[in-house]
């Protein structure tokens, strides 16, 4: 199965109004996550793009429910586990600003931050990996546009894979 197959929620939940997620979708991408990651997390697994996806189109908590289950699986201690992390808050703080506590949102930013500024000691990540392909520069200006009001797109901040016939 690819992102592709995997279907939006109908509705992005939001917390505190009563009415309970659309988990079906969300089912079905967590299916596909192993119980554990050999030795990175690939950055084209279709539920860590599908999280993305889910991101992107301003389904904070169901992107956080994504890349949950794909930050569990990651291999302990790891750069893909420190950089699944750092976009769960992210995701968070989508959500946080949407339910209008934006000091929650800027504290989770900050944790985010922090772990970006982690991760270099523990390793870039090998390339086809979550850590290896990630443009964190591109996602700190992407943080900075947050900060100013704008949402967050973290599709493209993932470099684009090289040609495997190369």
């Amino acid at each position: 199965m690819d992102v592709v197959d995997l279907e939006l929620p109908r509705w992005a939940h939001r917390l505190g109004n009563g009415a309970e997620p659309d988990r079906a979708p969300l089912e079905d991408a967590k299916a596909l996550v192993p119980a554990r990651f050999d030795r990175f997390v690939p950055a084209d697994h279709p539920a860590f793009r599908y999280g993305l996806t889910l991101h992107d189109n301003g389904f904070f908590w169901e992107a956080h429910e994504i890349w949950e289950a794909v930050w569990k699986a990651a291999p302990m201690n790891g750069p893909d586990r420190l950089a699944v992390r750092a976009l769960i808050q992210i995701a968070n703080a989508g959500l946080k600003r949407r339910m209008g506590r934006d000091r929650a949102a800027e504290r989770l930013i900050g944790e985010a931050r922090g772990i970006f500024r982690e991760l270099p000691a523990r390793g870039t990540g090998t390339e086809p990996s979550v850590a290896g392909r990630l443009r964190i520069g591109a996602v700190e200006e992407q943080l900075r546009r947050f900060e100013a009001g704008a949402q967050v797109r973290l599709g493209p901040m993932l470099l684009p894979e090289r040609n495997k016939s190369a």
